[in-house]
């Protein structure tokens, strides 16, 4: 009478709706409208957040049964079927976070490839400080002071150590976490020269950290919940490798959890060509997965900048 076929991709909270077919004899009863029941049901049973699937443009009976139920269009595949022509891809929210859980975040666009750690910083500021206005001149402000000058490649992004400083300038209370002392990423620098240059400045941050009130904690993993609870806005260093295969270091802002998913902004708009903002804001990502994506590198690297608005923070 009729299937539908789900792919659920392994270390994601996405599921893909891949072929639905309802016999001729069958139609009329309804029985595609079940058959996408059943399927957004199991695929929720499976911890997945989002249903993702393919259409022809001119199926005009499988789109209108995808916008009834929710669906939203958010990309186009050239060359995408045997014959060479289009699809739609359409995207649908399928579990929604626990009531209460998200932080309101006001959502940032990182404006450069290398200024995703400012972009989250402004977002955490801008929650912390309901109308504060969000803009470039801060955002690259906010890198100029934060900056490791070099990194694995172009223009260096930022530390914990800088990011930590600048939001402390501001007049917010901050709490670093790192499972290493010393400079970091000077493993994916191979010029020994820039290397220096990047001692110099950890050097230079350390010691303006030991004269502020600046809490610096050696751990390996950040207890998120409890952070959330005492009202901190974490910003973590995770591996743009196992978000969006690229290599590389990148900062994001938890917005929130609960018992089955952490939930961030990701400020890089441009990890996917098919991406919207939108598509960026309260990513779902399991506790288990998440702890993965927050480890960088050969030296599985944790870093976390916590911040609190001054008058509310607590141990």
């Amino acid at each position: 009478m009729g299937y539908i076929l789900v792919l659920f991709h392994q270390n994601t909270s996405l599921a893909r709706l891949y072929s639905i077919a309802i016999a001729p004899k069958a139609r009329g009863q309804k029985l595609a409208q079940r058959l996408l029941d059943a399927a957004e049901d199991t695929a929720v049973e499976r911890d997945c957040a989002y249903m993702r699937l393919e259409v022809r443009p001119d199926n005009a009976a499988a789109i209108a049964l995808y916008e009834r139920n929710g669906y939203l269009p958010f990309a186009t595949i050239n060359d995408y079927y045997e014959d060479h022509s289009q699809a739609l891809r359409f995207e649908k929210r399928i579990r929604q976070p626990s009531e209460g859980q998200l932080r309101q975040v006001p959502f940032y666009r990182q404006t450069t490839d290398f200024t995703c750690g400012p972009a989250s910083l402004l977002m955490a500021m801008g929650a912390l400080e309901p109308g504060r206005a969000l803009e470039r001149w801060e955002e690259l402000r906010l890198w100029r002071e934060a900056t490791t000058i070099y990194m694995t490649a172009g223009h260096g992004g930022c530390g914990p150590h800088g990011l930590e400083l600048a939001a402390r300038r501001r007049g917010f209370r901050v709490h670093m976490q790192v499972n290493t002392r010393g400079p970091l990423f000077l493993e994916g620098v191979r010029s020994e020269e820039k290397k220096e240059v990047m001692r110099l400045v950890h050097e230079d941050f350390s010691r303006e950290i030991k004269q502020s009130d600046i809490e610096r904690l050696i751990r390996t993993k950040l207890d998120i919940p409890a952070v959330l609870a005492r009202g901190g806005l974490p910003l973590v260093l995770i591996s743009s490798f196992r978000l969006v295969q690229s290599k590389g270091p990148h900062w994001i802002l938890v917005t929130g959890c609960d018992e089955e998913f952490i939930y961030f902004h990701d400020p890089d708009v441009d990890h996917s060509q098919h991406r919207r903002e939108l598509d960026c804001q309260h990513i779902p990502v399991s506790h288990a997965e998440f702890d993965r994506l927050s480890r960088f590198g050969k030296n599985k690297l944790r870093a976390a900048v916590i911040v609190y608005p001054s008058e509310t923070a607590s141990e």
